[in-house]
């Protein structure tokens, strides 16, 4: 019986040393595993001003009327006239495209209870699309010269807006992400330093997308190009 007892208390023994062991093993494990899965996410924001290198510009004129032949003489002499003015001030066949006139019939129209003047108001679209942005924004601000042709040019209207782009965002790409890298980076070392850390390689990086937006309202010819780079990085005591 006292053997038995002993031979208990040896195995007992055994396992708790054995217990005790593991534990220290899989502490070591954990801080290890820890130890290497210190990290620390960046992002780094690179921003651009550029110039837009593509104007659309819609030129609207309406004319209004009670017979269409002869509305339709008018609209082929204002056409002619813009067309004219446009090709004048170095705007090429290329760059401008003449829409069918739009046709509205004011009394076929079933929700216009009103008497009106006229039947038809018709509207006529050019447009102009080109790469001389600035030159197209020297002409629109001449477009008093087709105002002394009787020609009235329709401003305002939310349905044809002089629209800008950027169209050569590959060309600065490659510099805008070195940029929004080597803030991430200077971000990321000012963390380690504060935490007593040095840093490490980078474990996983993401590029953002490209946004380009206007400047301000007042300017849509000047863009603002952005992007923002998400990096994670090691760090080693």
């Amino acid at each position: 019986m006292q053997k038995t007892g002993s031979t208990a208390i040896i195995c007992a023994l055994l396992v708790g040393v054995g217990l005790w062991l593991l534990g220290v093993m899989v502490k070591g494990g954990l801080t290890s595993i820890s130890g290497n899965q210190r990290v620390v996410t960046v992002r780094g924001l690179a921003e651009k001003e550029v110039t837009a290198n593509k104007v659309t510009w819609p030129i609207v004129s309406k004319e209004v009327g009670n017979d269409l032949p002869s509305i339709y003489s008018k609209i082929e002499n204002t056409t002619k006239a813009i067309t004219t003015f446009l090709k004048a001030n170095g705007i090429t066949d290329q760059e401008i495209a003449v829409n069918p006139p739009q046709v509205l019939d004011l009394q076929a129209d079933r929700y216009n209870s009103q008497n009106v003047p006229f039947r038809y108001n018709v509207t006529n679209v050019i447009v102009v699309t080109s790469s001389q942005v600035e030159k197209v924004n020297k002409l629109m601000e001449r477009q008093t010269e087709l105002l002394k042709q009787g020609i009235a040019i329709v401003a305002g209207d939310y349905q044809y807006q002089t629209t800008y782009e950027y169209t050569d965002l590959n060309s600065i790409k490659p510099e805008m992400i070195a940029e929004a890298t080597k803030n991430a980076r200077e971000a990321a070392n000012k963390f380690a330093e504060d935490s007593d850390s040095k840093l490490g390689k980078i474990k996983t990086a993401s590029q953002g997308q490209f946004s380009i937006e206007d400047r301000d309202q007042y300017t849509p010819y000047l863009k603002k190009v952005r992007v923002v780079s998400s990096i994670v990085y090691y760090l080693n005591d």
